[in-house]
């Protein structure tokens, strides 16, 4: 595990992070993105953790939560994976997947996987183990305090997000994690030139987030224009009324990117296409 200095977490003395757990999850004074699930680990998962999370497991001081990072600690991706190498971070990393693969087909870049699900991240371990990989760490903490304080300013050549939870029903809309606050914690962490990389199967979550992109004063959408009409995933949605009610409107505003060749497509996005489903994908570019 990386070394940290010795930082008191959870006492009353301690300030609240803006944007963290302990600000609007522990207090609930604004919603989370997230929902506590079971932590528990069992059989190869328990195992995978006990054999590999010294090795592999950032082990980050905490504040209040066991997914809050104190505000005064900063990761050193250089001392962490002993070599300078452009670093990609995935929120939301799941079972590890993509991230996983992505790392072993290019071993010359570092890949951190954000999670707040142990077993989610045990996963991860299991996959590490099993190729035999050395340039992925895993972390499990809440993503705005990792954008926010915990990785330095410009420090990530890519940072994706891909299939965060829709929140699909319009009261738990404030929920979804890409709004303009979250925007401006990527733009904070991505060096200039920098790709945001995102993806959903939800077509209004699609839309949000290409309006983000569009707002944000930092990012331009890297294929602005692009995909229009008949060859827009919007229009497909529209048509197949999948997820929304069918129209027979065409998406002329466009700006959606190709599929992203470097994620891998994993079991949640497989059951997302067998159920029909259209897949979104958006890049965005750090100006």
């Amino acid at each position: 595990m990386s070394e940290h200095p010795r930082v008191p977490s959870g006492d009353a003395g301690n300030p609240i992070t803006p944007g963290s757990q302990a600000s609007f999850g522990t207090y609930r004074r604004q919603p989370v993105s997230f929902v506590r699930r079971g932590t528990r680990l069992q059989g190869r998962r328990q195992q995978a953790w006990d054999e590999h999370a010294e090795s592999f497991v950032v082990d980050v001081p905490r504040h209040v939560a066991d997914t809050s990072v104190h505000p005064e600690y900063v990761f050193d991706a250089t001392g962490e994976f002993g070599r300078s190498a452009p670093l990609i971070v995935e929120i939301g990393s799941g079972l590890g997947e993509a991230v996983v693969a992505a790392a072993e087909a290019d071993p010359e870049r570092n890949f951190l996987a954000v999670e707040v699900y142990r077993p989610g991240l045990a996963n991860t371990l299991l996959r590490i183990g099993q190729r035999g990989l050395t340039n992925v760490r895993v972390v499990q903490a809440n993503a705005p305090e990792v954008l926010g304080t915990m990785l330095p300013e410009a420090s990530v050549s890519e940072l994706w997000v891909f299939f965060p939870d829709p929140w699909h029903k319009t009261k738990h809309h404030k929920r979804r994690l890409i709004n303009e606050s979250f925007a401006q914690l990527a733009a904070r962490v991505l060096e200039p030139g920098g790709l945001w990389r995102l993806a959903t199967d939800w077509s209004g979550y699609a839309q949000q987030m290409r309006d983000v992109v569009a707002a944000s004063p930092d990012f331009r959408n890297a294929h602005d224009g692009e995909r229009t009409g008949s060859e827009s995933p919007l229009t497909a949605a529209w048509a197949s009324g999948v997820d929304c009610e069918p129209t027979g409107e065409s998406d002329l505003v466009g700006g959606w990117a190709p599929r992203f060749e470097g994620r891998v497509l994993t079991s949640f996005e497989n059951k997302a296409l067998k159920a029909g489903r259209v897949i979104f994908d958006l890049t965005a570019v750090r100006v």
